[in-house]
């Protein structure tokens, strides 16, 4: 995850295209030169290119940034959530993804991604009904309340668990209660993060409050 605009190259290219962008521009209003061929080059640059290249640079820089889990918990409604995955102590499948090395800055877009063919069209627009929810429905929701109620759209799919764990490992496959329940898991019928395997995803889950509630 990016922490500071030299770690994130599109993000330095998307101000240092707009910086030049202000540059041409502030010259060419201050010194008012004649529309020569010369100045309509910097004009081109000033108001067309640099300011194209800010856009796309930009575009992708945000892209980058909303797979962070600091923007997935940014939402009051989603901080537990985030809390509990930074958790070091914590053991449940969000925490112990969090600490895989390769995706565990960006474990909440790694494992709710859409992965299909246009899984980040998508996905994009999954969050854009997030962000709906959110606006309409549990921007005022007291914290409590919303872990209460708040619940995942669909169940969660298998398939994005098998990115991963292929189920075609000897490893995986020297798990009695995997050969058993291969065909079942395969196909959906038996989630990963259910009770009995490796769930719950969080703590916060609806089936594991209703398992510890007294």
């Amino acid at each position: 995850m990016a922490t500071s605009i030299f770690s994130d190259p599109f993000l330095l290219g998307a101000l240092a295209c707009a910086a030049l962008s202000a540059v041409l521009i502030l010259w060419f209003l201050i010194r008012r030169p004649q529309l020569t061929r010369s100045t309509k080059i910097v004009l081109l640059f000033g108001i067309g290119l640099f300011p194209l290249a800010t856009a796309g640079s930009g575009n992708i820089a945000g892209y980058h940034a909303t797979k962070a889990r600091r923007f997935c918990s940014s939402c009051h409604v989603m901080t537990p959530y985030g809390d509990d995955s930074a958790d070091p102590k914590s053991t449940s499948l969000a925490a112990r993804h969090a600490r895989n090395h390769m995706f565990g800055e960006e474990n909440c877009y790694a494992c709710h991604a859409d992965y299909g063919m246009f899984g980040t069209i998508t996905t994009k627009l999954g969050g854009l009904r997030h962000v709906y929810e959110y606006t309409f429905n549990y921007r005022n929701m007291p914290l409590e309340q919303s872990l209460r109620e708040i619940r995942i759209r669909k169940p969660f799919p298998n398939s994005t668990c098998m990115h991963c764990h292929s189920t075609e490992t000897p490893l995986w496959n020297a798990i009695p209660e995997h050969v058993s329940l291969i065909d079942r898991v395969r196909d959906g019928r038996v989630s990963c993060a259910s009770e009995g395997c490796h769930g719950p995803s969080h703590p916060f889950s609806k089936p594991y409050q209703k398992q510890v509630a007294p």
